[in-house]
């Protein structure tokens, strides 16, 4: 073979190669399962209101999360203050344990004083901005006496909130040989809080949710600790997203950063443009342990506001085609209208629009009177049918909005219901005759 011959056959080979590559049907699905890489042992990316789930990676394995752990601290705290139980003057003065991790600097601390006396929101904003971890059990036993029973509380409160991957054991999410000997009862000495990132976007959509407070006070970039005390301390915060700081990104208002030797450098964050917020979550990034977190989160929150739109298919109490009134048994009325409980919204990806439908699931075909205004008959869900990778919700009772009926029916009365039992048997009668008639012709 010639050496013209030769090349005319290694170009044609070449050629080849590169049709297979581009017509092969698993280098899309490659494409769809992963629309970019991202340097983290786990990570997701949802959207707030519904949480639908953008991107995941690794989501429901059971990591470390370090002062992630925090969320729940704070979670329980704000909890505790809208109960009435904790108020934000009340104060606190530290016993030893927390006093002896106080004066640790190799933790992230405000050092307090044994005597000192502080209030309940002095220590909310030290573990919150600062991520001051003596601050944080001081919390713990504020709420519940001591940070093994609080231990138990943000077990159960997990349970409570839907959360399936996760194992609390302090207050603080360090590693419990870091506090000094003095773990919390019935947890171990090598032991540290573990939770999955698909539980963490959950426990973080909650303390939104429930408690959008968190966000004033999680978006302050640098304050002080006792400003105008000999205690004063400048306290930054952790999280280098916030606006003025060196890893600004548009948006970012929270949430919490974390990072030990076994969880790495892990950030849970969220970020609202427009009408979209959308939570991230990134477990043990790879690089430098202070920024590698938000390399990964700038992705995601690029990736989320660049190819995703909020669009609203349903307003709030409008009726849905073919769904629009349910029949009640022995009410005053035959029907009720139903209406959707709340606006109905979902991220939509850009130029994929018509791949989104509305989904009717009626779970009662008729009710029974006396019924009240706002009762629920079923779920308006939607479904996806175009290529991209479809990757669920965060919880499926989170997928949709409640279809409910827009007004109330009472139990008519005995007369009402005697009236139609007669209309019934008339009609009936009325019925055979014409049918016989018919018949006749």
């Amino acid at each position: 073979m010639n050496s013209k011959m030769l090349k005319q056959l290694m170009v044609s080979i070449l050629a080849l190669a590169l049709i297979v590559t581009a017509f092969t049907p698993m280098s899309k699905a490659k494409a769809a399962e992963d629309p970019f890489s991202v340097n983290a042992k786990a990570a997701i990316l949802i959207e707030a209101s519904t949480g639908k789930i953008l991107y995941s990676k690794n989501a429901d394995q059971r990591l470390p999360i370090a002062s992630m752990a925090k969320m729940m601290t704070e979670y329980l705290l704000l909890e505790a203050i809208a109960e009435g139980k904790v108020k934000w003057d009340q104060k606190y003065t530290p016993d030893d344990y927390v006093y002896e991790i106080s004066q640790d600097r190799s933790l992230s601390n405000v050092p307090l004083r044994k005597d000192g006396s502080y209030t309940v929101k002095e220590l909310y904003q030290a573990t919150a901005i600062y991520s001051a971890n003596a601050a944080a059990i001081g919390l713990a036993e504020v709420i519940a006496g001591s940070e093994s029973k609080f231990v138990e509380k943000m077990n159960a409160k997990a349970k409570e909130l839907g959360l399936t991957n996760y194992k609390f054991v302090n207050a603080t999410g360090l590693e419990n040989k870091d506090l000094h000997g003095q773990q919390p009862k019935g947890t171990g000495p090598d032991e540290e809080s573990e939770v999955s990132a698909k539980d963490m976007a959950l426990l973080a959509q909650h303390l939104i949710k429930d408690h959008p407070e968190i966000l004033e006070t999680a978006s302050i970039a640098k304050t002080k600790f006792r400003e105008g005390t000999d205690d004063e301390m400048d306290m930054p915060n952790w999280n280098f997203m916030l606006k003025g700081l060196v890893k600004e990104y548009k948006g970012v208002d929270g949430l919490k950063t974390g990072s030990t030797d076994s969880a790495g450098s892990s950030f849970t964050g969220t970020a609202k443009q427009g009408d979209m917020r959308v939570i991230a979550v990134i477990l043990n990034a790879k690089g430098n342990l202070h920024t590698a977190r938000f390399d990964v989160a700038k992705k995601l929150f690029d990736y989320a506001f660049k190819n995703f739109t909020m669009k609203e298919m349903y307003k709030k109490g409008q009726q849905i085609k073919g769904h629009e009134n349910i029949e009640v048994d022995k009410g005053k009325d035959k029907e009720v209208p139903v209406v959707t409980k709340e606006a109905f919204s979902v991220p939509v990806k850009n130029g994929d629009e018509k791949s989104y439908k509305a989904k009717v699931n009626i779970e009662k075909k008729n009710l029974e009177a006396p019924i009240k205004k706002g009762t629920k008959v079923g779920m308006l869900t939607t479904s996806y049918s175009g290529d991209e990778k479809d990757y669920g919700y965060l919880n499926k009772d989170q997928s949709g909005v409640e279809l409910v009926t827009k007004t109330g029916d009472e139990k008519a009365n005995w007369f009402i219901l005697a009236m139609r039992g007669v209309g019934g048997f008339f009609a009936g009668i009325w019925g055979g005759i014409v049918d016989t008639v018919k018949g006749w012709f």
